[in-house]
C-alpha cells in the first residue's frame, strides 16, 4: 500500500513540476512573441516536454495565459483585500490613498505581463471575458468597503454602493491601462492622490 502511494505522489509531484515548467515556458513566449504570434508548439518545445503531457494540462495557449493572469492579479488582490475598518474620514482616506497607489504600482511593476494581457483580451473573446469577471471581482470588494462606510456614518448612505464602486474601478482600471502603455500624464503617486482626493470628497460626509 506504502509503495503504490510513494508512486502516486512521485507522479503527483513530477505533474506539478512538468506545469510549472510549461507556465514559465509560456511565460517566456508570450512575452518574446505576443498573444497572436504565440504557440502552443513553442511553449512545449521551450519546457522540454512531449505534446500528450502538455495537453493533459492545458487545453490551447488561452487556457496557460488565464492561469498566468491569475498568478498577477493575485498581487492586485492582495491589496484590495487590505483590512478596511476606519474610525473617520481621514482614516479611510489614507487607506483607500494606499490602496490606489499600491494598484497602480503594480501596473508598473507588472507592466509586460499587463501589456500581454491588453493585447489578448483585444483578440480573444475567452480572455475578455476573464478580465470582465476580475473586474466584477474588484468591484464586489470595493462595494463592501463602502458598505462599511456607509453602515458607520462615515460614507453617505443615499448614494448606491455597488455603482459608487463601479466608478471607483473603472477610474482606477483607466490610469492602470495608461500606465501599463506608458502614456500617463503625471507621476503614480499624484494620479492616486488626485483620483483618491475626487472619489473621497465626493462619497464621505
Amino acid at each position: 500500500m506504502k509503495e503504490k502511494l510513494d508512486v502516486v505522489d512521485k507522479r503527483h509531484l513530477r505533474s506539478i513540476k512538468t506545469r510549472q515548467k510549461l507556465l514559465e515556458a509560456a511565460r517566456d513566449v508570450f512575452l518574446e512573441e505576443g498573444f497572436q504570434k504565440a504557440t502552443i508548439s513553442q511553449m512545449i518545445k521551450k519546457a522540454g516536454v512531449g505534446y500528450g503531457t502538455a495537453y493533459v494540462h492545458f487545453e490551447g495557449k488561452e487556457e496557460i495565459l488565464m492561469v498566468l493572469i491569475d498568478d498577477v492579479m493575485e498581487k492586485f488582490y492582495d491589496i484590495a483585500e487590505v483590512s478596511f475598518s476606519p474610525n473617520t474620514k481621514e482614516e479611510a482616506g489614507y487607506i483607500i490613498l494606499s490602496q490606489a497607489t499600491a494598484f497602480l504600482k503594480m501596473a508598473e511593476t507588472e507592466r509586460s505581463m499587463m501589456q500581454l494581457f491588453e493585447q489578448a483580451i483585444g483578440i480573444s473573446p475567452l480572455i475578455s471575458t476573464k478580465w470582465k469577471a476580475i473586474r466584477e471581482k474588484f468591484i464586489q470588494r470595493i462595494s463592501l468597503d463602502i458598505a462599511f462606510a456607509q453602515k458607520h456614518g462615515l460614507a453617505k448612505a443615499r448614494l448606491n454602493r455597488t455603482l459608487v464602486a463601479r466608478g471607483w474601478f473603472f477610474t482606477n482600471e483607466m490610469y492602470l491601462w495608461e500606465i501599463v502603455r506608458n502614456e500617463h500624464q503625471g507621476t503614480v503617486e499624484e494620479i492616486a492622490k488626485t483620483i483618491t482626493a475626487v472619489y473621497t470628497e465626493g462619497l464621505y460626509h
